[in-house]
């Protein structure tokens, strides 16, 4: 796997993650929406010491995994993250335009997995996407088939969004992959055959 930037998703939120990650001493379940989804990846990659088990919503693995969207600032779903950035951060209003700036060219540069990368990751892992996610379905199974111990969740009717437009199938999908305490066990398993075969 390449150096990472020192200004990048991992770097950039390294303070909060090894915040619970020293004092727990112990793997803890990470889930992770969109960048949330791609810290949880990269954690797992670079500490899967801490690491028991991973839920990533609407993830890619690659910039390049995205369909091309449009980011302008006066767009109704960036005035209303913006609005719920400034009513939480501590840096006021006027920070918004440096987050903004900084995610746009974060969204076109990061991050820059391969499959090769996302295959060292042995822990489960649930991956959860909507059907008309901003993360290409392609670009989705691509990162499931990858993953040694991966399942997958399509959830019709859903976009990015899924979280707040589906959270009680969100959640319902979360608790039984967490609770679950070994591999599932299907009646004609294909995938998880050739697995147990190797």
């Amino acid at each position: 796997m390449a150096a990472w930037p020192s200004t990048s998703i991992l770097t950039d939120t390294q303070p909060g993650w090894k915040t619970w990650a020293v004092p727990a001493n112990r793997p803890a379940h990470l889930v992770g929406w969109s960048d949330g989804g791609i810290v949880a990846l990269l954690v797992a990659l670079r500490q899967p010491e801490l690491v028991r088990k991973l839920v990533v919503i609407g993830t890619n693995y690659h910039y390049n995994g995205t369909v091309p969207f449009d980011l302008d600032p006066q767009s109704p779903i960036a005035q209303e993250l913006g609005k719920a950035y400034i009513e939480r951060s501590p840096d006021g209003p006027e920070h918004l335009d440096v987050v903004f700036s900084k995610s746009v060219a974060m969204f076109t540069t990061e991050p820059t997995l391969t499959t090769t990368d996302i295959a060292q990751i042995n822990q489960p892992v649930l991956v959860i996407v909507g059907d008309d996610d901003v993360v290409t379905l392609p670009h989705t199974l691509s990162l499931y088939e990858a993953l040694p111990e991966g399942q997958l969740a399509v959830v019709p009717g859903a976009s990015h969004g899924l979280p707040l437009e589906q959270p009680e199938t969100v959640a319902g999908l979360i608790s039984n992959f967490l609770a679950a305490a070994e591999p599932p066990r299907t009646f004609m398993p294909i995938r998880r055959a050739r697995q147990t075969d190797s």
